[in-house]
């Protein structure tokens, strides 16, 4: 077999972006405010502690409400996208992408979720994104919510702890479908839904302070999710049968620390509990047995209402869609092992990986391991949805950004999506995280850069927003242009 038959013909080359972190336009055109609004940066934070860039109370609610200062919260001002929306799709364009993966903004379009009448100015705006992105030939791959729904069903229901939400969503994107339907092909329910039990509040709403038993809410407020997962690809079946519903992971890939039975055991559990328990309901269509003890254990009892089962069992999601960034370890000691920082939780150090200056331990062969373990469990198709590496970028005297650190990065975890694909992985398409600068979505930093294009702006909102084209810009156009076979570094 030769590289210029590995990756199929119709291979979905592309990357992607999400409107809270680069849309701005906060406060216009008549969206409201959301829970992604009230992210601040702190510079006087350490970066590689997340806890305190995440953890969301009352106060700090009510704080953001109030301050209307948009530099502070960085999510509320993105990179302007939303005025400069035609240069950055002409740009990755310019790359060759085939498909361009964004969201549409709950709160742009139902404001405080509630409306009846959806806000004509927001259905505007993806209106004109969707037809600058069909002008180029590019497939558009939409999430419907990705940490960003209204701030008011947190403050009057507490988020997704509240049935109330489940029709209210299906409302949202009734009006997406009814609208776009018929123009795109991939969406993806909920980004990362399984970030419910690590990032709760910007998942689901759920405020700690807020509720009388936490663990429970947040598996409440996932099955929830569960149930609008199926009623929204019910729809979109409905409304248009070619259209294909994913589901979307972050992907904890875990290894066990030693050989021991009980670290053998431990990788086990975290990965039933952090990664499967969610595909197996949305793939498989029922609740695993194995959470019966989880949930019994650790005093948490499910509200099921009528029809709850047979939903998830009939409307099982399309595809599998998930991140990858790192893997993790696994031990049933975890107190004697070093610690790092990773994609929405911390884990174990591994000592044979190498890691990024956010402390992400980078593993390539471990996507071609998760690609493997994940088609042989559910023999769906695969779509990798966020890849890539944090990272300081540093623009030379002419202008030039020389990301060797992201193309050697990206090219290995490429080298082996093409070793998942020899090895019989059925993968339909990857976007690489992010396709162009913009705000974390961890510390609401703009120095952990992601992109292949870069944007003139620094943490706390200042610069000119030009866009300028990175090493890795022209790398990734190769490799698109090779269709894979010319996976190359320079």
């Amino acid at each position: 077999m030769t590289q210029e038959t590995i990756f199929p013909e119709n291979f979905l080359w592309g990357g992607a972006i999400a409107a809270c972190q680069a849309e701005g336009a906060y406060g216009q055109y008549g969206r409201g405010m959301a829970v992604s609004d009230i992210s601040f940066f702190d510079s006087q934070i350490d970066r590689q502690d997340l806890a305190k860039h995440r953890n969301v109370t009352t106060e700090k609610i009510e704080e953001a409400m109030d301050d209307l200062d948009t530099r502070r919260y960085p999510k509320r001002h993105g990179i302007d996208f939303y005025h400069r929306y035609k240069e950055d799709i002409a740009l990755c364009a310019e790359m060759g992408f085939k498909v361009f993966r964004f969201s549409m903004a709950w709160s742009r379009i139902f404001p405080t979720g509630e409306e009846l009448t959806p806000n004509q100015e927001g259905l505007d705006f993806y209106d004109a994104v969707l037809t600058e992105i069909e002008k180029y030939g590019m497939e558009p791959l939409v999430t419907i919510s990705h940490f960003e729904m209204p701030l008011a069903l947190v403050n009057k229901y507490k988020g997704w702890t509240d049935r109330k939400v489940i029709d209210l969503f299906v409302r949202f994107a009734d009006c997406l479908f009814t609208n776009f339907g018929q123009r795109v092909t991939y969406w993806i329910s909920f980004n990362e839904i399984n970030a419910g039990r690590f990032s709760t509040f910007k998942s689901t709403g759920v405020v700690a302070d807020k509720t009388d038993n936490y663990i429970q809410d947040c598996y409440q407020a996932v099955h929830h999710q569960f149930i609008a997962a199926a009623l929204v690809t019910k729809r979109l079946h409905e409304i248009n049968p070619a259209g294909k519903m994913g589901c979307m992971i972050a992907r904890f890939t875990t290894y066990a620390a030693t050989c021991k039975p009980e670290d053998v055991l431990q990788m086990m559990h975290d990965d039933q509990y952090d990664n499967f328990f969610y595909t197996d309901v949305m793939i498989r269509g029922a609740y695993p047995g194995y959470m019966n003890r989880f949930f019994k254990e650790n005093g948490v009892s499910i509200v099921w209402t009528d029809g709850d089962k047979e939903l998830l069992k009939e409307y099982t999601s399309d595809y599998l869609a998930f991140s990858y960034y790192m893997s993790n370890v696994s031990s049933a000691q975890p107190d004697e092992g070093d610690m790092t920082d990773a994609n929405l939780k911390k884990g174990l150090k591994n000592p044979y990986l190498e890691s990024s200056a956010w402390g992400w331990q980078i593993d390539p062969k471990g996507l071609r391991y998760t690609l493997n373990d994940l088609y042989d469990r559910y023999q769906v198709p695969l779509f990798i949805v966020e890849n890539g590496i944090g990272a300081e970028d540093k623009v030379a005297a002419d202008g030039s950004i020389h990301d060797t650190y992201r193309i050697d990065y990206l090219q290995k975890h490429l080298e082996q999506m093409k070793e998942a694909l020899i090895d019989g992985v059925d993968l339909i398409g990857y976007t690489t995280w992010s396709s162009i600068d913009i705000v974390s979505s961890g510390t609401s930093e703009m120095s952990k850069r992601y992109g292949f294009i870069y944007v003139d702006q620094d943490d706390d909102g200042n610069g000119t927003l030009a866009r300028s084209r990175k090493d890795s810009f022209y790398w990734y156009q190769k490799v698109i242009q090779s269709n894979g076979a010319e996976l190359i570094v320079s």
